[in-house]
């Protein structure tokens, strides 16, 4: 394997851990994080910020055109920005997440935004997480992980995350949000929630975020090792 470092996909449902995990990941690697949700749900911000209709796709699309979606390093989280704006915590709100999954599910917003994600990976030694990494953004990636989980588990992993952000929703909507999100993200037309054929499955439910990365991180030096 050459040295320049591997692409490292990580798919799965809500609150399955993904993002969590990738960023020990990519930390352990010293890997970049590119988080791909992070990158829908900002549009899905802006969109709501300017009043654009969800169903818009044309409207939708030219105001992709004209933002920039980027992300710094912080404590403890990533910070993600909108041209100047950080929204790292806007775009976790109720508001977005209910109404990321329409956004996600436009064919001419997946493009624009796959091929950005693969421009920031094209060098490797990076680590990619989101719904459908694996399966079309980096098909060719070296490894491919697919995280799965109950969903009264991820309903339980949404709360304790919605409380730390001091955001308070009962554990019945959240199960209700979760179960509908896998509803929508693995019936949309274009690239569903799929595990890649060749991806490794790992149940999460009674696993620690700890015992995740370091069964990952396992898989990336077995790989590195070849």
């Amino acid at each position: 394997m050459d040295k320049r470092g591997l692409q490292v996909a990580i798919d799965g449902p809500a609150s399955a851990g993904k993002s969590t995990v990738a960023k020990i990941v990519a930390q352990r690697f010293h890997y970049i994080y590119c988080d791909t949700g992070a990158m829908y749900r900002a549009i899905t911000w802006k969109v709501l910020q300017e009043g654009v209709a969800l169903d818009d796709e044309a409207a939708v699309k030219q105001l992709l055109d004209q933002i920039t979606i980027r992300f710094e390093p912080g404590t403890p989280v990533q910070k993600v920005f909108v041209d100047d704006t950080e929204v790292t915590l806007a775009i976790r709100q109720p508001d977005v997440t209910n109404a990321v999954s329409q956004i996600s599910a436009q064919l001419a917003v997946r493009e624009e935004l796959t091929e950005r994600q693969r421009q920031i990976a094209e060098a490797g030694g990076i680590v990619m997480d989101g719904r459908d990494i694996g399966s079309t953004v980096l098909p060719h990636a070296e490894v491919k992980i697919f995280l799965v989980a109950s969903v009264e588990e991820r309903a339980q992993r949404r709360l304790k995350d919605n409380a730390a952000k001091g955001i308070q929703t009962p554990l019945a909507t959240l199960r209700h949000e979760i179960e509908e999100r896998d509803r929508k993200d693995s019936t949309r037309k274009i690239s569903p929630l799929t595990q890649a054929a060749d991806a490794i499955r790992l149940d999460t439910t009674s696993m620690s975020i700890q015992e995740v990365a370091d069964r990952i991180a396992e898989i990336i030096q077995e790989k590195e090792s070849l």
